[in-house]
């Protein structure tokens, strides 16, 4: 390979902006990029592990699944007591209340009445009343013990020991030794003196719930580091299944701790920043021409920049699939307004940043490249809308078999392909062919012009050519000659053919202002030029080329329709009245400059061509002999003074693609102004 030294082309000041442009796009990214950078796993119990194999990065437990430790919990709390407390000051504070009540109500209630109740009170509270209205007294038909707290100690009772405040009413009021009193003990409000004695004491019954269950091990098992827990290809079953979604449960756990979030930060700095850095150098190595014009820069790094992102806030928000998204695209614009190999790369750039964002990177990368190379591969020259239509199609196809592909390695059989990931990659195609308004956009912000637009800038019925027709037909002629002759070379020498052709059409626009001055369009023999001096006539040819950047400005033409305007004739001269100038003044001083044109010269392959091709179809008209050897030697003249005039010294043109351009024009001439045979006279 050829050493390339940078040190000669780059300037510091070069440096200084790519490095500034690579860190701007690294933080922007990055910016957006989801914080937990642990892998996902689709985990699906009974099918094949669709991804490589997996090795424990490090120590996990195997956590029991939700059933199997539910069901242990409930297990375990079969033998759970909750503790109870026994208040021994409630029945005779109760009994007490009861005997004062009597005591105003009067004399008519015996002493028998009133000792024969407190008595049954008195009954009742040392059995225990217990609290029905706390949550674990509703419990008491399922537990079937309790632990009852009398001072330090605690002993464990059954419940049936107990009365509730309904039962010991009902006993109170039934009792024997208070028979002959029933209307009057409902007479009297005995729920006011029946109140529980046996509390519920919510948290040492808590504590000891918690340590009941706290007693139950959350793991089966431990995985060590280093230790394979699934091979490709395996079917996940239940032991695996628990497997992996501990390792998942551990691997979140640990990515939320603040130093793994300091790492997954520099490592995702680190990792944009290589992908980011390479290319720059790929773009500054193969393509440096790109950096003279910041724009072309700006757009493929602002495409990489905004589908980054995108995927990055589809990752982390969880909105969409990220096949929702047409990635082709990138490569699209980039192969429509540069080049197939920026664009490729681009796209691969671009790839590889976004899958670390995703649950499925090998899917991703791999559908993706496929995508974004058929794409490539499919639209070499875009120009008509139709195209897209197509592309969009090839790309879906491309995409849908390489995803069915991946799919049949991992899958057990067509019924286990899971087709969520094909509508998604159908969408994909759909907005991909609606990607037309995005290319007009483009256009517009970065300053392209795409073939469609030099198509249909091409169009005869534009008003520009149609006045052309109309009011200069000898250039508008000669417009459409040159456009043939320079079109014809560019596809021989590896030019862009529709942008030499629309340019070449456009080129003498300016002639419109002043189109008698030109003898193309002059009839009958009559030349303007004789009434002027050679400096005035020189001055109106040569604002052809101002006047034409004017009506380009008025009519929206595109900058590199201009281009063409301004350097069709570079910086060389209006050599006829130079000539006649000097000739009828010899003694006298010549300013050039008033014999000049403004130029610039030729900056691209596309403007010298147009400069040879105008050169010898403008030269041609004048032989007349129209011999092989003179239109070789008009053609080879016209050139080779360009060439001397350092006309070409600023475009990226080579002697070897000037030598083919000579062979066009000759053969091309030759064949534009071949003899035709005489037609014999019919004898009468």
């Amino acid at each position: 390979m050829k050493h390339i030294n940078l040190k000669a082309t780059l300037t510091w000041r070069d440096v200084l902006q790519r490095v500034l442009l690579v860190l701007a796009t690294v933080t922007v990214i990055v910016w957006f990029m989801p914080r937990d950078a642990y892998q996902y796993y689709k985990i699906e119990l009974g099918t094949p592990w669709r991804y490589a194999d997996l090795t424990a990065p490090f120590d996990f437990p195997i956590y029991k699944s939700e059933a199997t430790l539910q069901a242990e919990c409930d297990s375990a709390l079969i033998d759970y007591e909750p503790y109870y407390t026994y208040n021994a000051e409630v029945g005779p504070v109760k009994v007490r209340e009861f005997v004062q009540d009597c005591e105003k109500k009067g004399p008519y209630l015996s002493a028998v009445f009133k000792n024969n109740v407190a008595n049954s009170l008195y009954s009742l509270y040392e059995r225990g009343i217990i609290d029905t209205k706390t949550p674990v007294g509703g419990e008491a038909d399922t537990t079937h013990l309790l632990r009852l707290v009398t001072g330090k100690i605690a002993q464990s009772k059954k419940t049936s020991e107990f009365l509730t405040e309904k039962q010991a009413y009902e006993s109170l009021v039934n009792d024997d030794a208070l028979r002959g009193f029933r209307d009057v003990l409902i007479e009297m409000n005995l729920n006011d003196y029946i109140a529980p004695n046996v509390v519920y004491d919510e948290e040492r019954s808590e504590a000891s719930k918690q340590e009941l269950l706290n007693s139950i091990p959350r793991a089966s098992g431990v995985v060590q580091r280093g230790q394979k827990i699934i091979d490709r290809g395996t079917i996940v079953d239940e032991q695996r299944y628990q497997m992996l979604e501990s390792y998942t449960q551990e691997s979140e756990r640990r990515y939320k701790d603040q130093s793994h979030l300091s790492s997954t930060v520099l490592g995702e700095i680190l990792y944009v920043l290589l992908l980011m850095t390479g290319f720059t150098i790929f773009l500054s190595i193969f393509r440096s021409d790109y950096f003279e014009n910041m724009r072309s820069v700006g757009m493929i790094y602002s495409l990489i920049v905004v589908f980054s992102v995108l995927s990055s806030l589809l990752v982390s928000h969880n909105l969409l699939h990220v096949f929702f998204i047409p990635f082709a695209m990138v490569p699209i614009f980039i192969r429509v307004f540069m080049d197939s190999r920026t664009a490729f790369m681009s796209h691969v750039v671009l790839v590889l940043i976004c899958a670390c964002v995703l649950q499925y990177p090998l899917d991703f990368i791999a559908i993706e490249l496929t995508a974004g190379l058929t794409a490539i591969l499919s639209l070499r020259d875009l120009s008509s809308r139709s195209q897209l239509l197509t592309t969009a199609l090839i790309v879906t196809t491309a995409s849908c078999l390489m995803n069915l592909a991946l799919d049949l390695i991992r899958a057990t059989g067509f019924d286990s392909i899971n087709l969520s990931d094909y509508n998604y990659l159908i969408v994909c195609g759909i907005i991909l062919f609606c990607s037309y308004p995005l290319l007009l956009i483009m256009e517009k912000l970065f300053g392209y012009t795409s073939n469609i637009t030099l198509i249909e800038l091409s169009d005869m019925n534009k008003e520009l050519l149609r006045r052309m027709s109309e009011e200069a037909p000898g250039t508008f002629q000669h417009s459409i000659q040159v456009a043939n002759l320079a079109a014809e070379i560019a596809r021989k020498i590896g030019a862009k053919a529709q942008l030499v052709r629309t340019g070449a059409l456009y080129h003498d626009i300016g002639k419109l202002q002043n189109p008698v001055y030109f003898t193309e369009n002059q009839i009958g023999g009559i030349n303007p030029h004789e009434q002027l001096s050679e400096i005035d006539s020189a001055g109106i040819i040569i604002s052809h080329v101002t006047e034409g950047l004017k009506l380009a400005d008025k009519y929206n033409l595109p900058d590199v329709i201009k281009g063409f305007i301004s350097t069709h004739h570079g910086q060389g001269k209006a050599k006829f009245f130079y000539v006649n100038y000097k000739n009828a003044h010899p003694d006298e001083y010549v300013d050039d400059l008033l014999f000049t044109y403004p130029g610039p010269n030729p900056s691209t392959k596309e403007q010298a061509i147009l400069m040879m091709a105008d050169g010898v179809e403008a030269a041609s008209r004048s032989l007349t002999d129209y011999s092989e050897q003179n239109i070789r030697q008009l053609v080879n003249r016209i050139i080779d003074t360009m060439l001397a005039d350092g006309f070409f010294r600023e475009c990226p043109v080579t002697f070897r693609e000037i030598a083919y351009s000579k062979t066009v024009l000759i053969e091309k001439l030759k064949t534009i102004y071949h003899t035709r045979i005489s037609y014999p006279e019919l004898k009468k």
